[in-house]
């Protein structure tokens, strides 16, 4: 009888050391969880998500690493208005850490199903992406000064961006070898992308243009494509990193003046194009290299139009020699807009002189006008009229 109780004891004391994780458990499973990943990627952030977790996990005593803790984290992240992508990709990496927990015989097989079958935060809305119109593709691709060294490499990632879709990691590991010819056209040839998925990605002219040039100034015959520059004007090392894609962009997009544009948002730039152009949605898919149709169709962005918008024209427009008078009783309005710059005007441009600011006298001078001409962005008739208020 004794002995019966004992084996019962000892079924329980095991039960609750298996639903109980320590740091050094934690650590232990965390360890499982990397070294199940083969992406660098995802490596850095299963680490981050895990690590998050661990320290609000230890910040105060637990009862246990289940279902209930689980959902009280995925409460705490929603409190610090986390997206909910985001909230998502920590609550994965939770189950991912309690089911290596539990193969690992430190938790209990129960547990870590109940924990698996925490939901995730509800994604409400589609949250708007960025492109570039062929327009303003164009002027990022003539930004550059195609004379230097630098400049033809900033071309050739810039054409391989928005002409191929690439990812900033494809493309710091794209080598000269990879591109081949297939049906008399130049193409990326057994591409291992994200996943260790592998596609050919077609090159168009104007791209393997760019790349000639490229391969001809650095005299990169084998091995990396896309390779560091020093000081001295000159290819060093046998790489890149991926900040200097980042680098290029901002650079090349400041001088056009394009807020905001990040390496990614180019490839979405390539898959929208692509769409506008005729192009069928699965061709679009093989070449950015997306498992499911419905990544594709969130690249393209094509469920609501931003130019010619279903608003723009919806008969409350005023005309266009009325649209510096935002209201017919708005004279006051207007004249400390004047006022406002023309003292703009004179901290921008000290060497105008201009006699009072703060009265309403028209500026008769043309040096005046010329600059608040171009400070304003407004018809030269209309700044007349406006300062004569």
């Amino acid at each position: 009888m004794e002995a019966g109780i004992n084996g019962k004891e000892q079924d329980e004391a095991q039960a609750d050391a298996r639903s109980v994780l320590k740091l050094p458990d934690l650590e232990q499973s965390k360890s499982a969880v990397l070294n199940s990943l083969t992406s660098p990627s995802s490596q850095r952030t299963y680490d981050h998500a895990i690590r998050e977790f661990i320290e609000w996990y230890c910040s105060e005593p637990r009862l246990a690493f289940n279902k209930t803790v689980v959902t009280r984290y995925r409460i705490s992240l929603e409190q610090q208005h986390y997206a909910s992508t985001t909230i998502n990709l920590r609550l994965a990496a939770v189950r991912r850490l309690a089911y290596e927990a539990a193969d690992c015989g430190l938790l209990s097989a129960d547990l870590a199903a109940g924990i698996r079958r925490v939901r995730g935060a509800k994604r409400l809305g589609i949250p708007v992406g960025n492109w570039l119109t062929a327009e303003q593709g164009k002027r990022l691709l003539q930004t550059v000064d195609g004379g230097s060294l630098r400049g033809r490499r900033a071309y050739a990632t810039l054409a391989i961006l928005l002409g191929c879709g690439l990812r900033r990691a494809e493309l710091t590991t794209l080598r000269v070898e990879d591109i081949q010819q297939r049906e008399e056209h130049w193409v990326i040839a057994d591409l291992v992308g994200k996943g260790g998925h592998i596609r050919t990605i077609p090159i168009p002219d104007w791209v393997k243009a760019g790349i000639d040039a490229w391969t001809v100034a650095s005299g990169i015959t084998t091995g990396i494509l896309l390779r560091s520059i020093n000081k001295a004007g000159r290819i060093w090392g046998t790489g890149f990193s991926p900040k200097v894609i980042w680098g290029v962009v901002k650079q090349k997009a400041k001088c056009c003046d394009i807020p905001c544009l990040a390496p990614h948002d180019l490839r979405r730039t390539c898959a929208r194009l692509c769409h506008q152009a005729g192009g069928e949605l699965e061709q679009i898919q093989f070449l950015l290299g997306h498992v499911s149709v419905q990544t594709t169709e969130r690249y393209l962005g094509c469920k609501q139009r931003f130019r010619n918008a279903v608003n723009d024209r919806i008969g409350l427009e005023p005309d266009p020699s009325d649209l510096h008078r935002f209201h017919p009783a708005s004279r006051h309005f207007v004249t400390n807009l004047a006022v406002h710059i023309r003292r703009r005007l004179v901290v921008t441009n000290p060497n105008i002189i201009v006699t009072n600011p703060c009265q309403c006298s028209p500026l008769r001078s043309s040096a005046s006008l010329t600059a608040l001409f171009r400070h304003s962005n407004w018809k030269r008739s209309t700044i007349q009229r406006v300062l004569r208020r």
